[in-house]
């Protein structure tokens, strides 16, 4: 899976990511022929239309497809945070959802425009009525939402963190959309806001009453992919760094044969590779259904802190040149930068880290 993700990212993403960041749309062409492979659903249950493999291979192919695009990564991924929600949530209702990712884009509804890190301030409230509920609010900042056919929305149906619920929603009748958010990078992965003007769902559209801990485990096995994603991306600004180093001359030599050069090309490699790790030890205790929220976060705030600082070295690499559009640099340090914002920022990382090392009283490696 590896190796088929490496080749359609060099001969299918590669060719076409200056265009689509230039157009900032969705990559519906390859979307569908990535749907082909199983990459939208590589953690969907093989009898259910998936691929049937786990966060491994989901890091796996996350770094394969960033080297090429991290916009097209995640406008080809995103599909697998969905359903991750449908088949935590343990809801049938929710699991007959499961094939048609593979032929639809879904979205994840939950930031808000007074919660986006607050999760628990979320204000999006759900109105029991007869047969269901009509929900009512406003979502922003939601991945996809210009093409989603259905999302996974967090909204209230009591006070506090334990009163918010998971839901199923169609789009249709009172689901607005609207237009893509103007956006510094990763352009080829559209967001939009999402209001919910009194849409009905189904009782059973409620697929989990702890909608709360619902998004915590959520973002336990998605945080890898999103260190996943910088890894590529920054093993990309490494080798386009290392490339001009040994092509460009200055002062009679070649640029990575001073040290001021040198040293960069060293140490992002140095945090490329640990990053690496970080994010397949991550991967592995969530294959393995273990607790993960403190190596889920070390290895998205690490990776994430250190493909910004890597691109924005690797830019300074290329010189005038790295500020050109005319060059790859530009574009991958402007792709760069919300990884350390979305699915959690690098400070919210931070403060799971340090929960979760009060909670267990010591250091003990895993």
């Amino acid at each position: 899976m590896q190796e088929l993700a490496r080749r359609f990212a060099r001969e299918r993403i590669l060719p076409e990511a200056a265009r689509l960041d230039r157009e900032g749309r969705f990559p519906q062409e390859l979307f569908q022929e990535a749907a082909v492979l199983g990459f939208p659903v590589l953690g969907v249950p093989e009898a259910l239309g998936g691929v049937g493999l786990g966060p491994k291979a989901l890091a796996l192919v996350a770094e394969e497809l960033a080297y090429a695009c991290a916009g097209v990564a995640a406008a080809l991924l995103l599909n697998n945070l969905v359903a991750d929600a449908l088949l935590l949530s343990g809801s049938p209702y929710a699991r007959a959802f499961l094939p048609r990712l593979k032929e639809e884009v879904a979205s994840y509804a939950l930031t808000e425009p007074h919660a986006g890190s607050d999760v628990a301030a979320l204000r999006t409230w759900a109105e029991r009525v007869p047969g269901g509920f009509r929900l009512h609010g406003r979502k922003t900042w939601i991945s996809h939402a210009p093409e989603a056919r259905f999302f996974v929305v967090f909204a209230r149906v009591a006070e506090g963190r334990e009163g918010i619920a998971a839901f199923l929603v169609e789009r249709g009748e009172g689901v607005w959309v609207g237009p893509p958010l103007p956006k510094l990078g990763q352009k080829a992965s559209p967001a939009a806001e999402v209001a919910l003007e009194g849409v009905f769902v189904p009782e059973e559209a409620l697929i989990a009453r702890e909608g709360f801990l619902l998004a915590m485990r959520v973002f336990d096995r998605s945080r890898p992919m999103v260190a996943a994603m910088a890894v590529g991306l920054l093993r990309r600004a490494l080798d386009e760094a290392l490339a001009y180093a040994q092509t460009r001359e200055a002062f009679g030599k070649p640029l990575w044969a001073h040290q001021g050069v040198g040293f960069k090309l060293a140490e992002l490699a140095m945090d490329l590779e640990a990053s690496r790790l970080l994010t397949h030890k991550a991967a592995d205790l969530a294959e393995r259904g273990e607790g993960s929220a403190l190596e889920a976060a070390m290895a998205k705030a690490f990776a994430a802190d250190a493909c910004v600082r890597g691109v924005s070295e690797a830019l300074q690499v290329f010189g005038g040149n790295g500020y050109s559009e005319e060059y790859p640099m530009a574009k991958l340090y402007r792709d760069a930068k919300v990884l350390q914002i979305y699915e959690g920022t690098s400070e919210i990382q931070r403060v799971i880290v340090l929960r979760e090392l009060i909670r267990r009283g010591r250091w003990e490696s895993r």
